[in-house]
């Protein structure tokens, strides 16, 4: 026999002889693991059988832990259920009748396209533009007011926002002066009014028929509307007509001629998002809207006529 094979046979054999001792030692180990855990749970069941026959000798001692056991299950009960939140009613069935909203399908087809071009214009929902297009139209006829005038006013002074408020106090869709104003406020309930979309436009275009038939024309009535009847509008005038001939456009009517002078600080009409933005040339202004037949001393009644 050589060297190596004495090694290998000397391996083999330490090899089997550690084996063979691991072996020994985990089943020693398992059983004594083994025996600790019967006896454990002997003494586990003991326990419980000499607990159980004290508490049947003793009433008294049973309740107490039944009691105990009950309120320890109850505990972890309610702890896995998840917390309750007080459910409060804040619902009011009537309050869709404060809403100034209207389902634009419910307009003509002129009024429908003018709505729709102003909600996406000053991204505004349609159903409150389409109400105030469609009280426009109506307020229009009355007075003898183009429709399209009063929405440019609305969108040049707000661009519809009902709550907005100028440094000065102008207050709502039209911007009216709400202490100057007061009276024309009062057969809506007060100047809290003016925070109603309906009502704001309603004596907006009061104030504004006024403006007109005091300064004589309309380029004047605006300036006079605006509160600059003797200086410098800012561009005003025309940011009023330039939006009043798009909404034309848009309602199927000609353009109105624009003033022969237009002041630097105003957009081109390219700077509004739609087709219909082209507008006619400068030229002398004429002024069909007005009718001198209307008195605006009437004004009042006649709005009232709508509520």
């Amino acid at each position: 026999m050589t060297t190596l094979d004495s090694l290998r046979a000397t391996a083999d054999s330490w090899k089997s002889a550690v084996l063979g001792s691991g072996g020994v030692f985990l089943r020693d180990v398992g059983h004594g693991l083994l025996e600790v855990g019967h006896n454990g749970l002997a003494l586990l069941g003991l326990a419980v059988i000499g607990i159980a026959l004290l508490a049947g000798g003793r009433s008294e001692l049973r309740h107490t832990l039944e009691a105990h056991t009950l309120s320890w299950l109850q505990a972890r009960h309610e702890a896995r259920q998840p917390p309750v939140v007080e459910q409060i009613d804040l619902g009011e069935p009537d309050a869709i009748a404060r809403a100034t909203a209207v389902d634009p399908k419910d307009l003509n087809r002129t009024q429908a396209a003018v709505a729709g071009w102003l909600a996406r214009r000053y991204r505004v929902a349609p159903e409150p533009v389409s109400r105030l297009v469609q009280e426009a139209w109506r307020v229009g006829e009355l007075v003898n007011l183009d429709p399209t005038l009063i929405l440019a006013v609305m969108a040049v002074e707000s661009s519809f926002n009902p709550f907005a408020q100028s440094p000065v106090g102008a207050q709502g869709l039209m911007q009216v002066m709400t202490k100057v104003h007061d009276d024309k406020y009062e057969p809506f309930g007060g100047v809290h009014a003016a925070f109603d979309p309906v009502t704001n436009l309603r004596v907006g275009v009061q104030v504004l028929k006024e403006c007109i038939a005091r300064a004589g024309s309309l380029e004047a009535g605006l300036r006079f509307y605006v509160g600059a009847a003797n200086m410098d509008d800012g561009g005003y005038v025309m940011k009023v007509l330039v939006e009043q001939n798009i909404l034309r456009q848009l309602a199927g009517q000609k353009p109105l001629p624009l003033p022969a002078r237009r002041p630097a600080a105003v957009a081109d009409a390219g700077d509004h998002d739609d087709p219909a933005a082209a507008i006619a040339k400068p030229g002398a202004l004429a002024d069909p809207i007005v009718r001198p037949a209307t008195d605006p001393a009437t004004l009042p009644e006649k709005i009232a006529l709508l509520r």
